[in-house]
C-alpha cells in the first residue's frame, strides 16, 4: 500500500495495512537536509520548503502530509503589489541576513520599525522590533533582495506539488482558522474592543466560505483541507475559541464533509478542551497533534476512550525529550505505547507533538517507521 493510500484510508476511519508513520517535520529537518543556509529556502526559494519537504519524505520514508507550506492564493484574495513598497536587505554576515520593509514617498523613504531576521540554520523570526536587534533606525547601507527563484503560483502552483508528492502522502491546503485572537495583542484588542474582534471573525468566516467554494471548484483538490492555528487555546480561552473561532471551524468543516474532502486541525499546546469541543460541535475528521504535559494537555489513551470514534487522532511523541534527546530505543517503545494507546479500530497516525526540533537524529525518527511496521497493524502490541 503506498503512503497515500494509507493516509486516506486512516484520515477517512478505515483500516491501512499498517498505522501511517508522518512525524512533523514540517519545516526545520528539510531545511536542514538540502544542506544550504536557511536563507536559501525561506528568502531565496531555492527551493522553497515545500520542496524540502517533498524531498525530505521520499528521503525518510515517511508518510508525507504538506499543506500550510504551499500558498495558494485564488484571484479575489490576492491583493495588488504597491510600487512604493519593497523589501531590501540591511544586514548580511556569515550568519544572518536582515530584512526591513519600506516604504517611498517620493523622495522620502520610510522604514519599518520591525525586521526579519533569518539566521543561516535556523527559520526566520519576523516582525522584530529594531531596538531588539542592535541595527540602525535609518539603515546606513542597504542593497535589494534579488535573486529570488519563481515558482508557478495559484492552482498551477498546487498542481505542481500535487503532482511531485505522487504516492509519497497527501497535499492539502489551508483555510479557516481556530486561533482568531493568536497574540498578546489580541487578548488586550478582545477584552478593550469585542465588537471590532467579532468583525474580524465574521471577515474571516466570509472569505473562509469563499475559499473553500473556490477549492472544491479546483481542477486538481486537495486531500485535506487545513483548518486550524497554532496555539487555539494558549490566548484563547474556550470562550473566547466559542466567540470568535468556533464558527469558523464549524463552517470550513461542514463545507468539507459535503465536498467528500477530509477537514484536519492543528493546533499545539494544550488541546484536551478543543478535542471534544471538535468531536462533539463539528464535523472536522482529525485532529493533531495533541502534545502530551507539559507543552500541552493529551494523553492518547484517553482521548481514544473518549473521542476515537468521532476523530482520526494525530500524535503525539514528546518533541524534544523523546524525539531530540531520547534514543533510539527511547523512540521506538514511545512509538509502540502510542500505538498501544490509540490504533486500536483503526482513526490513529503515528505522529510527534509541533515541530521536532532540527537537530533530531534520523535515526529516531527510523525508530518510528520500525515500531509501526513490527507493531502497527492497527492491534494492541500486548
Amino acid at each position: 500500500m503506498t503512503s497515500k493510500e494509507r493516509l486516506l484510508i486512516t484520515m477517512r476511519h478505515g483500516i491501512p495495512d499498517r498505522v501511517p508513520v508522518t512525524p512533523d517535520i514540517s519545516n526545520m529537518i528539510p531545511a536542514r537536509l538540502t544542506g544550504k543556509p536557511f536563507w536559501d529556502l525561506y528568502l531565496y526559494q531555492d527551493p522553497p520548503l515545500w520542496v524540502a519537504y517533498i524531498d525530505a519524505v521520499k528521503q525518510l520514508g515517511i508518510d508525507g502530509m504538506l499543506d500550510y507550506q504551499v500558498v495558494v492564493d485564488f484571484p479575489d484574495e490576492i491583493i495588488p503589489p504597491d510600487p512604493r513598497r519593497g523589501v531590501a536587505i540591511v544586514e548580511r554576515t556569515e550568519d544572518r541576513m536582515v530584512t526591513r520593509r519600506y516604504c517611498d514617498e517620493g523622495a522620502q523613504r520610510t522604514w519599518a520599525p520591525v525586521c526579519d531576521i533569518y539566521p543561516r540554520y535556523d527559520p526566520p523570526t519576523v516582525n522584530v522590533p529594531i531596538v531588539k536587534v542592535n541595527i540602525p533606525e535609518i539603515p546606513d547601507r542597504w542593497e535589494p533582495v534579488t535573486g529570488v527563484k519563481a515558482w508557478p503560483v495559484g492552482e498551477e502552483l498546487f498542481a505542481l506539488a500535487y503532482e511531485m508528492m505522487g504516492d509519497h502522502g497527501l497535499v492539502g491546503m489551508v483555510c479557516g482558522t481556530s486561533s482568531v485572537v493568536s497574540s498578546v495583542e489580541g487578548v488586550y484588542q478582545y477584552y478593550d474592543d469585542p465588537d471590532a474582534v467579532r468583525a474580524e471573525a465574521q471577515r474571516l468566516l466570509a472569505a473562509s466560505r469563499r475559499r473553500m467554494a473556490h477549492i472544491v471548484e479546483m481542477r486538481v483538490r486537495p486531500d485535506y483541507i487545513q483548518c486550524g492555528g497554532s496555539g487555539s487555546l494558549v490566548f484563547q480561552t474556550e470562550d473566547i475559541f466559542r466567540d470568535v473561532s468556533l464558527e469558523i471551524i464549524q463552517a470550513v468543516t461542514q463545507q468539507c464533509r459535503e465536498a467528500g474532502i477530509v477537514s484536519h486541525l492543528h493546533s499545539c499546546g494544550p488541546e484536551r478542551a478543543l478535542v471534544m469541543i471538535c468531536a462533539e460541535e463539528t464535523s472536522l475528521d482529525g485532529i493533531e497533534p495533541l502534545e502530551i504535559p507539559p507543552m500541552g494537555d493529551c494523553h492518547l489513551a484517553e482521548l481514544k476512550h473518549a473521542f476515537g470514534d468521532r476523530l482520526v487522532l494525530k500524535g503525539n511523541l514528546h518533541t524534544t525529550e523523546v524525539m531530540l534527546r531520547g534514543s533510539y530505543a527511547e523512540v521506538f517503545h514511545a512509538s509502540r505505547q502510542a500505538i498501544a494507546d490509540a490504533a486500536m479500530g483503526g482513526g490513529f497516525v503515528l505522529s510527534t507533538g509541533d515541530q521536532c526540533g532540527r537537530d533530531t537524529p534520523l535515526t529516531n525518527i527510523q525508530a518510528m517507521l520500525d515500531a509501526a511496521e513490527q507493531y502497527g497493524r492497527y492491534t494492541s502490541p500486548y
